[in-house]
């Protein structure tokens, strides 16, 4: 298993110096828990800057959470609200924003080519994971349509929608019809799958960011006369991201039986007031917690209760409860190219309600549940065809085409919808979106045929050589050895996932298989090469094709700049984070202390991070720290810090064993044999040069975002990836990343 590194603590006389953080920002208890930059209390000349470490648990940003960084990067603190996730110091001082886009890359290919990224990888220092890919990656992030089809309303058209509109549509092509077929369907069909659900990211039972989540009393008995019951959650922003202040459960017939006001556990930074209506005066008498909203939820529905929602995943996740037997409205009435439509535009086309009106104070919990369960109800009343014959997509982008028409009086006037793309925030400032594409034909707009997908190993395969270099074996020993004391001595460098003894060979040898990376090297390090019982041992990693060029890859892991100031310490004590703050003088520069949990005992693990502001301050650190005052063990850290929630997620290997042999894909081979230049090795390399060298020429102060979008492939999706950086004074007057 491998481990999240999770409980991040500042450091307390270096917090106390650092200015307040604005209301509006995600930072208190979870900047405590990631880190503040501690350069903002420093008097220096105020230049644009990101803080030092993301503010998320699991390292995954959401392209919603990009689209809040780029808007406020655009727009600024007067306008937009600060992005939730990472904290970007001075946004007045940047001088350009610029975003590429990998078109179908993943971050598995960033990791696959890893050697190969080397300008990529000298540039950032900031990695984050992105979710699996939607149809249009574009859209999603900047609000970047896809040019219409043959079929879809002109974008010319202004007015009310023609009527013959529905005439014009083939019913076999509507996605509802695609997936539901054109017959009326039962309520089981209307569920979404577990395949589904993990796709969307509902919790569920077993995934390691769920193990606190209350399970409902569900026992699997659905049938298509099961009792619905529409959900709909309102949130704020507190100092450990989104949480529950509203919840509204609505019955079959309308009837209301649970409509609650709920007590964040943290520090509430953000109401939402324009979202959930909830004030500060409203919230300020209430008691009821979390808790107690789980247990009246579970106490109410039945064992065969169908929960339906709108993006229904954000209401359980802000509930922290699973529950199996879900209906999605955002994905029962299907849009084209994996976008959903809007509550308030469903209820105004289907149901003829307007819901969540302009002139009220956020919308209404009980109204939108009630809605949602209406929503439900038609479909399963009406069947796909009838909703397919309204033609809901020429429906949608009519509507939205209108809204594009209309010229904004001023930029507060477009910014005051939540929903707003950053291309309008450009436009509502005078600015345009520059595409860095392949060639394309002259007016078009990027579309998936002007980029190559470069194949790769599939996550199963990533995960086995993740294990292979974190496994190492040691010996010969002799026939009468301690092995008490060689697994004490090899659990010295780090936890252990597996230790055996290897008798084929004429002396016993012993392959360890480590739960991280520097662990791994720390003992081929320390160990191989010394006496054990009079004999000279060899330590080292099993040879297979996965692991040839693995003292390169530990080579550049350790170059990484993300990497860099950070040091693994393994040894370390449940009292260890109070020794190290007692003694703040050796430790200049110390940012954060990352002290991994075990997922099931939620227990202190027996290794950490510490993170510095400079390789200096951590190679100092380091020298002390592995002194004969502190007897720990360590090394520069190899790990960036989103890999191990990523990793850690894939699913573990246990057929397959160090040592075996893994065969190339039969492109690859043929690649590798003639030596083309297409081969996915070199579309990497040539890729990260080029971004490269573009990178160079930009101006100091820009803003600067690698986007992996991800994939889909015959393996399943595949996580895209972001890197992201300011360039600084001192990189425009230096060499050349790729020169």
């Amino acid at each position: 298993m491998e481990p999240e590194r999770e409980g991040t603590e500042r450091h307390p006389r270096k917090v106390r110096e650092r200015r307040q953080a604005p209301n509006k920002l995600v930072g208190a208890a979870e900047a405590m828990k990631a880190g503040w930059d501690l350069e903002e209390s420093q008097p220096e000349a105020k230049k644009a800057r990101l803080s030092t470490i993301l503010f998320t648990d699991n390292c995954e940003v959401t392209h919603d959470q990009l689209c809040e960084l780029l808007k406020y990067a655009v727009l600024g603190k007067s306008n937009v609200p600060k992005p939730s996730w990472c904290q970007l110091f001075h946004q007045n001082h940047l001088n350009n924003v610029v975003v590429f886009v990998l078109q179908g890359m993943s971050q598995l290919h960033f990791y696959r080519f890893y050697l190969e990224f080397g300008c990529l990888r000298k540039a950032f220092r900031h990695k984050f994971r992105l979710p699996p890919p939607s149809s249009d990656f574009l859209a999603d992030v900047v609000g970047l349509q896809i040019e219409q089809r043959a079929g879809d309303l002109p974008k010319t058209m202004e007015g009310p929608l023609p009527s013959n509109a529905k005439a014009a549509i083939n019913l076999q092509d509507d996605p509802i019809i695609q997936k539901y077929g054109s017959k009326k369907v039962g309520l089981t069909r209307c569920l979404l799958t577990k395949e589904e659900m993990r796709t969307f990211h509902f919790p569920l039972q077993g995934f390691p960011d769920c193990e606190n989540f209350l399970l409902t009393k569900c026992n699997g008995s659905i049938a298509d006369n099961s009792p619905l019951f529409g959900l709909d959650c309102e949130m704020c922003l507190t100092s450990k991201g989104r949480e529950l202040t509203r919840i509204s459960l609505v019955a079959e017939g309308g009837c209301c039986v649970m409509d609650e006001l709920v007590k964040p556990e943290n520090k509430i930074l953000d109401y939402l007031t324009s979202f959930s209506g909830i004030t500060k005066k409203i919230l300020n008498p209430v008691t009821t917690k979390l808790k107690d909203v789980q247990r009246q939820l579970k106490a109410l529905l039945p064992p065969d209760a169908v929960l339906v929602g709108h993006s229904l995943d954000l209401d359980l996740r802000a509930l922290k409860m699973i529950h199996p037997y879900v209906i999605d409205t955002s994905l029962l009435y299907v849009r084209e190219q994996g976008r959903r439509f809007k509550l308030k535009f469903l209820a105004k086309v289907i149901l003829g309600k307007d819901i969540q009106c302009p002139d009220r104070l956020g919308h209404d919990a009980t109204e939108d549940a009630r809605t949602i369960l209406e929503l439900a109800r038609y479909f399963l009343k009406h069947g796909p065809k009838k909703i397919a014959e309204l033609n809901l997509e020429a429906l949608a982008n009519h509507q939205e085409i209108q809204a594009a028409g209309q010229e904004p009086k001023n930029t507060a006037e477009v910014l005051q919808h939540p929903n707003t793309s950053v291309l309008e925030c450009l436009d509502s400032v005078g600015q345009k979106l520059l595409f860095l594409t392949r060639e394309t034909d002259a007016g078009e707009l990027p579309s998936s045929r002007n980029c190559q997908t470069i194949k790769c190993l599939s996550n199963k395969e990533m995960r086995i050589k993740w294990t292979e270099i974190s496994t190492v074996y040691a010996g010969p020993f002799s026939k009468n050895c301690n092995l008490r004391a060689l697994k004490r001595l090899f659990k010295s460098f780090g936890p252990v996932q597996s230790m055996t003894f290897v008798l084929e060979t004429r002396q016993p040898h012993l392959c360890i298989q480590y739960e991280v990376l520097e662990a791994a090297q720390l003992a081929i390090e320390s160990l191989d090469g010394i006496l054990v019982d009079g004999i000279c041992i060899k330590v080292q990693r099993p040879v297979t094709e996965l692991t040839l060029d693995c003292d390169t890859l530990v080579n550049e892991l350790e170059g990484d700049s993300e990497n860099q100031g950070s040091i693994y310490l393994s040894g370390v004590s449940e009292t260890f984070k109070e020794q190290l703050l007692q003694e703040p003088r050796l430790f200049l520069g110390l940012e954060a202390v990352i002290l991994p949990k075990d997922l099931k005992s939620g227990k202190q693990k027996k290794y950490c991070f510490l993170k510095f502001k400079s390789f200096g301050s951590a190679q100092q650190a380091l020298n002390i720290l592995t002194g004969k005052d502190w007897k720990l063990k360590g090394r520069h850290a190899l790990t960036p810090r989103h890999l191990h929630a990523w990793l850690r997620g894939l699913p573990p290997e246990s057929t397959r064993l160090p040592g075996l042999r893994v065969v190339p894909p039969p492109f690859e081979q043929e690649a590798l044999q003639t030596l083309k230049l297409d081969h996915p090795k070199i579309a990497a390399w040539r890729w990260s040069r080029k971004i490269g060298k573009l990178y160079n020429s930009l101006c100091p102060g820009t803003l600067c975002l690698i986007l992996l979008p991800g994939t889909k492939s015959t393996h399943g999706s595949l996580s895209g990836l972001g890197l992201m950086g300011i360039k600084e004074e001192e990189e425009s007057a230096g060499p050349g990343l790729c020169s």
